[in-house]
């Protein structure tokens, strides 16, 4: 019985594939500014160009690495959401339940308000 439990709780291969394309992005914009400070000390040093092909391919491969992270991800959503596991309901109007706090509070504590006695913090 544990065991059909804890299957259905490790990540299947594409779980894994989308945590560890996360990582990968993580990774990589956590070095853009490691490699933004490399370039530019490559630049000071004289090495104009290869300054500025560190700095634009640090930035380059971090957004493409984000990009395919988040399709991924989506994809993996989707997927999931599409299972037999989830099922989304949406409700009608008549199914809304009114959210107001009830007339008569249980709180002795509590001094309720009128709009006008409202403040505002900034």
């Amino acid at each position: 019985m544990m065991t059909g439990w804890y299957a259905k709780r490790t990540p299947d291969g594409s779980a894994k594939a989308v945590i560890a394309v996360t990582l990968l992005a993580l990774l990589l914009v956590a070095a853009v500014p490691l490699a933004l400070l490399a370039g530019v000390i490559l630049i000071i040093l004289g090495h104009v160009v290869g300054g500025l092909a560190l700095s634009g391919g640090s930035v380059l491969a971090a957004g493409l690495a984000v990009a395919l992270a988040g399709m991924s991800g989506m994809r993996h959503l989707r997927k999931l959401l599409s299972g037999p596991a989830v099922r989304v309901v949406t409700l009608d109007s008549s199914q809304y339940t009114d959210a107001a706090e009830p007339e008569g509070s249980h709180y002795t504590n509590v001094l309720p308000l009128d709009r006008g006695e409202y403040s505002e913090v900034r």
